[in-house]
């Protein structure tokens, strides 16, 4: 079986990776596994501190779906999105992605199960999904793993990019597609 150059380089890259750090690691005479334990338990204290932020993300995203709540915003919110070419269909995800990534990754796969992937929503919605962020997940990790408290001007800037990024990939892929 022939094998492309781009699959080879990406079958031995992780292997090739690994060699020469433990190489540079053996040279340096650097005590390699206690590096490796000591950095371990950074990544687990890191964890620690980050975790109930993390549990109360995924809870009020719980609550926050089953409720209704997202149905109404949606309700509430797509006639100002249609006036910035923002289809009624992806309103869910422009609401849920800065939140939340796999339950975008679900509303993003609903709408491609009900409208096909080479529809004008399905583009759209794909395009939204690459080009935004889980603002309040990124938020939490970071700045939890730092002990950030005070955010500034961080949500309201990044917020304000999800919506322009929202806006540009529905009017790129009306460029692009058409409608």
């Amino acid at each position: 079986m022939k094998t492309s150059a781009l699959t080879s380089i990406s079958m031995y890259m992780l292997p090739v990776t690994i060699l020469v750090i433990l190489g540079a690691g053996l040279k340096r005479k650097v005590r390699i596994f206690d590096a490796f334990t000591e950095g371990a338990a950074e990544g687990v204290s890191t964890v620690i501190r980050i975790l109930p932020s993390l549990v109360g993300i995924l809870t009020a995203i719980g609550v926050f779906r089953a409720s209704g709540a997202l149905d109404a915003i949606v309700g509430l919110l797509t006639p100002a999105a249609s006036l910035l070419g923002i289809p009624a269909e992806a309103m869910p995800l422009v609401l849920m992605r800065p939140v939340s990534g796999s339950a975008s990754l679900a509303i993003v796969s609903d709408i491609i199960g009900k409208y096909g992937p080479d529809s004008y929503v399905g583009r759209v919605v794909c395009t939204m999904l690459g080009s935004t962020e889980t603002i309040f997940y990124t938020l939490a990790v970071y700045y939890g793993s730092v002990g950030i408290k005070n955010i500034r001007y961080t949500l309201a800037a990044a917020l304000i990019a999800d919506g322009v990024s929202a806006a540009a990939s529905a009017f790129i892929c009306a460029l692009v597609f058409g409608r």
